[in-house]
């Protein structure tokens, strides 16, 4: 069998530049649609989304080709333009320069997606430093 396969699925996390909570109700849908997209351009998919007015949390699949850092480069930086485009009161959003980028397998992946589904909830109880933090370190990570 000549073809290669792979399957690659990440749960990325970054914030807004100084955790500025810009990512309000009427942008959140529209903007996790539109890095959707841009992961279909690089023949990858946006499996699921979720976050709060400072960050975002994405479980996505990328492709053989793709590389995170590439990947987290165009989300970023075609996202945040899109966003000051878009939206008149954030001409100046932007995002963080670093990111978390976690691995997750197949079998993982509907809790990784229930996780993203309740963030509201999580961040009542939960900062994000906190959980990235917890995150850094259930993944053996230095910081």
């Amino acid at each position: 069998m000549p073809q290669s396969f792979g399957s690659l699925y990440f749960h990325l996390v970054f914030s807004t530049k100084n955790r500025m909570p810009s990512i309000v109700d009427d942008i959140q849908p529209r903007l996790f649609e539109y890095m959707g997209g841009i992961l279909r351009n690089q023949k990858g998919r946006l499996v699921a989304a979720g976050g709060v007015e400072d960050h975002v949390h994405l479980l996505v699949s990328l492709s053989r080709q793709a590389s995170i850092a590439d990947t987290l480069r165009d989300l970023k930086s075609n996202s945040s333009s899109w966003v000051c485009e878009r939206f008149s009161d954030q001409r100046r959003f932007a995002w963080q320069s670093g990111y978390g980028a976690f691995s997750v397998s197949f079998s993982a992946i509907d809790s990784v997606r229930t996780y993203l589904a309740n963030q509201k909830e999580h961040h009542a109880k939960q900062t994000f430093q906190d959980e990235f933090i917890a995150m850094l370190k259930l993944h053996d990570l230095e910081y």
